[in-house]
């Protein structure tokens, strides 16, 4: 296919002369790397920071370190292999080949890229929704972005016991054989898109595979130290707070770069986020209210996230109302799961998601998707997903079997996320041990990284003597 056409322009205040491409769309590609930053500052500093401050102080620099190394390892990752595994040529119904994102293809749109993503149906060529006027670089950084907040998300289900080692050999090969299979079969032209399977932003692939492969991991890596799991106080909760609202605010990005344009959906997409998340919170906090008479900070966050995981999937499919109305759910149906059913059902028991990222994020991914098969309005879904009559069961025609396609697509990337996590782990055991040794355990972020996150008199400095006017009678007064 022949390269796009550019036309010279001639910079101000500058003699030399550049190309500007005629397809490129300078306000679309502004918004997309806006967005594509504001999804990186949800995982770095937002969930290092919100991960840091809801541990024990024992395990605050460990937990910071997990989601930083996560943060880091998946870009190489992405670039030279996984991006097109994701978002390239088809290799199988679900998968992509291999290759690198970063030859010459980059500069130019992923429009006009030659692609094998496409599909017969009803007598039409059907393809992604997406032909973004701008950069395939533009999009390879927005994706890298998504898939390592996916990563870092997983990892709120193993903090406090997992071998660190063992989470750097993880990081990689969850990515390459998680990650990107529920990638392409939503997003990037695999058989549930086609099957006309709709996840606005990552209600399934990002939050329901985060969820339930931090589940399956922490199944296979076992509990914290049973101390730990009794008693498990947040550090700083004030910490714990802004990496919270690094998190609501970043999915003004998360959400509204996924038209992969700045237009109306855009937009919508970013009210119904905020409708649904600050919904979400309320109701958490009144349930928290009405049960155990006090309102929770803790459960504010819970809440938050629930909201905003739950609209993921619907963000721009569904009508201001319906976002109101999963905020509601969100609020709900997960704080029942965590609250209640987590300690009745004998695996909730059993599997030490030290986070909730089960409840949080597989449970209201659930939630989203299967609401999304009720509430996505057809002019929207229209916009969106070119798939002949998409809709949501309320808008009557073929809603009722886009819900139900919508709870077996749920079904696969469950399926697919306990499979592969579960290899993954059982090869990475072979050669590593996956969890700390007890040892290890009762010191904590000391033992993994021979560093503390805290240098405060008597719980941080390791060399007394550089204490300011310290005396041993005055050491032993500031409490534990």
């Amino acid at each position: 296919m022949a390269a796009p056409s550019v036309v010279p322009v001639a910079y101000q205040g500058n003699s030399t002369s550049a190309v500007l491409p005629e397809w490129l769309n300078k306000g679309d590609n502004a918004w997309q790397m806006v967005s594509a930053t504001l999804v990186g500052l949800q995982g770095m500093p937002g969930l290092v920071i919100l991960y840091a401050g809801l541990v024990k102080k024992k395990w605050a620099l460990n937990s910071a370190f997990m989601a930083l190394y996560a943060f880091a390892a998946v870009m190489p990752c992405w670039v030279l292999w996984a991006y097109k595994m994701s978002f390239g040529h088809r290799l199988f119904p679900f998968w992509g080949k291999a290759g690198p994102a970063v030859s010459q293809d980059f500069l130019i749109p992923q429009a006009i890229l030659p692609s094998t993503n496409h599909y017969k149906q009803n007598g039409d060529l059907e393809t992604a929704a997406v032909q973004p006027f701008y950069p395939m670089a533009s999009m390879v950084f927005f994706q890298y972005a998504f898939a390592a907040v996916t990563v870092m998300l997983l990892a709120g289900s193993l903090l406090g016991r997992m071998n660190i080692k063992a989470w750097m050999a993880f990081v990689p090969l969850w990515l390459t054989f998680s990650y990107t299979v529920g990638a392409f079969s939503v997003w990037g032209g695999g058989f549930l898109f086609h099957w006309g399977i709709m996840d606005y932003s990552g209600g399934y692939v990002v939050h329901l595979a985060s969820g339930t492969a931090g589940f399956t991991a922490a199944y296979w890596v076992g509990p914290r130290l049973k101390e730990d799991r009794e008693e498990f106080p947040p550090n700083n909760l004030l910490l714990a707070l802004a990496g919270a609202g690094i998190l609501w605010m970043g999915w003004s990005g998360f959400n509204g770069g996924d038209p992969f344009a700045a237009n109306v959906d855009s937009s919508l997409a970013v009210l119904n986020t905020h409708i649904c998340a600050a919904t979400s919170l309320l109701v958490w906090t009144c349930w928290d209210v009405y049960f155990f008479k006090k309102p929770s900070v803790i459960g504010a966050i819970q809440g938050m996230i629930t909201g905003l995981v739950c609209i993921t999937p619907a963000a721009g499919l569904v009508q201001g109302w319906a976002a109101l109305t999963m905020g509601i759910a969100s609020g709900s149906i997960p704080w029942y799961t965590m609250m209640s059913l987590s300690k009745k059902v004998p695996l909730l028991l059993k599997v030490d998601d030290t986070l909730g990222i089960l409840h949080t994020h597989a449970i209201s991914g659930i939630l989203g998707g299967a609401l999304t098969g009720l509430l996505a309005h057809p002019k929207l879904c229209n916009m969106f997903l070119p798939v002949t009559n998409s809709r949501g069961a309320f808008y009557g025609g073929t809603g009722g079997v886009q819900f139900l396609k919508q709870l077996v697509g749920a079904s696969f990337i469950i399926g697919w996320n306990v499979i592969a996590t579960s290899v993954i782990l059982l090869v990475i055991r072979v050669f590593l041990p996956l969890r700390m040794s007890d040892e290890e355990l009762v010191i904590g972020d000391d033992a993994a990284h021979g560093e503390e996150a805290y240098a405060l008199a008597g719980q941080g400095e390791r060399d007394r003597s550089t204490r300011n006017a310290a005396t041993p009678a005055s050491v032993e007064t500031q409490g534990p």
